[in-house]
């Protein structure tokens, strides 16, 4: 008796079209295609030249391993690669152990 009913408005907000639709998601795109070209990109690239560097692995090439073990590449198979890192003394690692393919004289200088 005191308090009046409410009642909800019936008028309806004007249609936003595709541009208001276009322009909410708009931002969510932009983000997207940034982490694509600074994130996403660079990493593919990264793997396909790491896996073609295992793929090249040949007897004789010097080689850091994960664990920063440094040796000279003695025997290749397809998911092993046995590297000597001292005279007489060779260790078996996997393949993708291997970071990265040291220029040749490397090991002499060190």
């Amino acid at each position: 008796m005191f308090i009046s009913n409410a009642y909800a408005q019936t008028a309806t907000a004007a249609d936003p079209g595709i541009m208001g639709s276009l322009t909410t998601f708009l931002p969510l795109i932009l983000m997207f295609v940034v982490m694509y070209f600074l994130m996403i990109r660079p990493q593919q690239k990264r793997q396909r030249e790491l896996k073609a560097m295992m793929d090249a692995l040949t007897k004789g090439d010097e080689v850091v391993t994960a664990g920063g073990i440094v040796g000279r590449v003695v025997k290749v198979a397809d998911a092993y690669v046995t590297i000597e890192v001292a005279a007489g003394t060779e260790i078996v690692v996997q393949k993708n152990a291997v970071t990265t393919l040291l220029p040749k004289g490397t090991l002499k200088a060190l």
